[in-house]
């Protein structure tokens, strides 16, 4: 089985790695850790549109993707030894962006968080949404404990 996981530093990213740990795995399943660095988008504030604004965003995504990446492979190898895992970090849409890595790694599930650290919160779950409705494998969206049904 491949699992591919999706987290982008937030909570809900978060609560998507702790439901891969958790869990009991067929012998020989390989896990794909993904982060996309994607800007946050910077049109809620008309003054953010700054192009140096974009570039700040930018590096900050540069410098946290690999840094999660990195610490989600040391939780699963600490917590969850028996699974074989990888990491990679993408660049582009997220909803784009993990979609194609299922693709092109073959995965059999995605796990992604139900909401992310994305834009404003004007668009809460539009990456889940997409990969749940666009994937090439089945996907679960994971909330967090105790989160109210929407």
């Amino acid at each position: 089985m491949k699992i591919l996981v999706a987290i982008d530093g937030s909570k809900y990213g978060g609560a998507a790695l702790e439901e891969l740990i958790r869990r009991s795995w067929p012998a020989g399943t390989e896990v794909r850790v993904v982060s996309v660095i994607h800007p946050i988008p910077l049109v809620t504030d008309p003054i953010l549109v700054l192009a140096a604004g974009h570039v700040e965003s930018l590096k900050n995504e540069e410098a946290r993707a690999p840094r999660d990446v990195a610490r989600a492979m040391e939780e699963i190898m600490g917590r969850a030894p028996g699974l074989a895992i990888t990491t990679k970090v993408l660049d582009g849409d997220p909803k784009t962006a993990i979609i194609e890595e299922a693709r092109r790694w073959g995965a059999d599930l995605i796990l992604v968080g139900s909401h992310g650290r994305g834009a404003a919160k004007l668009v809460l779950g539009s990456v889940a949404q997409a990969v749940a409705a666009n994937a090439p494998c089945s996907v679960e969206i994971v909330r967090l404990k105790g989160a109210a049904a929407a």
